[in-house]
């Protein structure tokens, strides 16, 4: 009878144990299941309300995944650009397990455009991605903030205000300083073109000729494929080619301005300069920076030593969209700096 005892003892002890899921095999089983969430109907999709000192509107969302640890809201560039520059994530998230929210920011493609330029401020901006924040539930137990390029801007300053609701923070191909950001294209940039095709570009500019479609073709051909997205414009990635004819042309020159050799004119942004207050920030940082970026990789190594707690992800193939030139390096280094930081492995440079 003992040996029995024994047995159905050993027997229920192996049989209970196995029905005790391991939490990650959690996460991963439901990731694709929208069945207790408010948003299953639109598969994902929420216009969230927000209000601004003009008045209500709504921006667009759309969630993938679920993942209550990781949960990663995507700020796209521009200003005035759109989610779709970031869609490739696609190809690589889901099969991590990590929950990503695609976001257009007011004035953009999917949501609301009011053509009001008292909008367009970065302190504006924070305000909504706060809103925005408050309307998907996240908080610093779950909330990683990536923005890329104008994103990064707007990340940054959101982290400056907000940082205690971050669990973790990235910053991708933008710099900390506008005046900065204009040096390396006009000092480094430019003239690594050839001097026949700058000097074209450079006299449509000064004669405010920007409407003239040799300029954007002349761009696109000799400056883009080799600065922005490192591959020839026929082998360009549907998703990017239908943000660029999403962009807000409204948005993107007020505060950017025409020039795409830095931020010139009356562009809102061109003094723009959080430099001496990144060593506020404390939260887990990941800068990324790419060789043959618009911005200087130097600067975004310097970023990632000048807050608190940062980390340096270097594309050596990459450009502006690193995302989609460099993904062997883009990645893997994103992927790690998240699941490092959820499971309290992550450490600074």
């Amino acid at each position: 009878m003992k040996i029995k005892s024994l047995i159905v003892s050993l027997v229920s002890f192996f049989l209970f144990n196995g029905c005790k899921q391991n939490p990650e095999d959690a996460i991963k089983a439901n990731y694709l299941d929208f069945s207790k969430r408010d948003d299953q109907f639109t598969g994902g999709i929420k216009m969230i309300p927000i209000t601004t000192p003009i008045g209500k509107f709504k921006v667009w969302t759309k969630t993938v995944g679920n993942n209550p640890k990781i949960k990663v809201l995507l700020l796209h560039g521009g200003p005035g650009g759109t989610h779709e520059f970031f869609e490739c994530f696609d190809g690589y998230f889901p099969q991590e397990s990590i929950e990503y929210i695609y976001y257009d920011q007011l004035g953009s493609y999917y949501s609301d455009q009011p053509n009001d330029n008292r909008l367009w401020t970065t302190e504006r901006f924070v305000e909504e991605v706060e809103q925005v924040r408050k309307a998907l539930k996240l908080d610093n137990t779950n909330f990683y903030l990536l923005g890329q390029s104008w994103g990064g801007i707007l990340a940054m300053e959101y982290a400056l205000k907000y940082q205690k609701n971050l669990k973790g923070l990235i910053i991708a191909n933008m710099m900390a300083s506008a005046p900065a950001y204009n040096k390396y294209a006009q000092e480094v940039l430019g003239p690594q073109m050839d001097p026949k095709i700058l000097k074209q570009i450079q006299d449509m500019e000064k004669n405010n000729d920007f409407a003239n479609p040799k300029y954007e073709e002349l761009l696109f051909k000799y400056y883009y494929t080799q600065h922005l997205l490192r591959k020839p414009l026929e082998e360009w990635p549907e998703s990017v080619t239908r943000a660029f004819k999403h962009l807000n042309p409204n948005v993107y020159v007020y505060m950017q301005g025409q020039s795409e050799f830095g931020m010139t004119g009356n562009a809102t942004l061109k003094n723009w300069d959080v430099t001496g207050r990144l060593k506020t920030l404390t939260v887990p940082t990941l800068t990324i920076g790419a060789k043959y970026d618009t911005m200087d990789p130097e600067h975004m190594k310097w970023i990632s030593k000048e807050v608190q707690n940062g980390r340096f992800l270097f594309c050596p193939n990459g450009s502006h969209c690193s995302q989609y030139d460099d993904q062997e390096h883009y990645f893997p280094g994103l992927i790690k700096f998240l699941n490092d930081v959820d499971s309290g492995d992550f450490k600074k440079d």
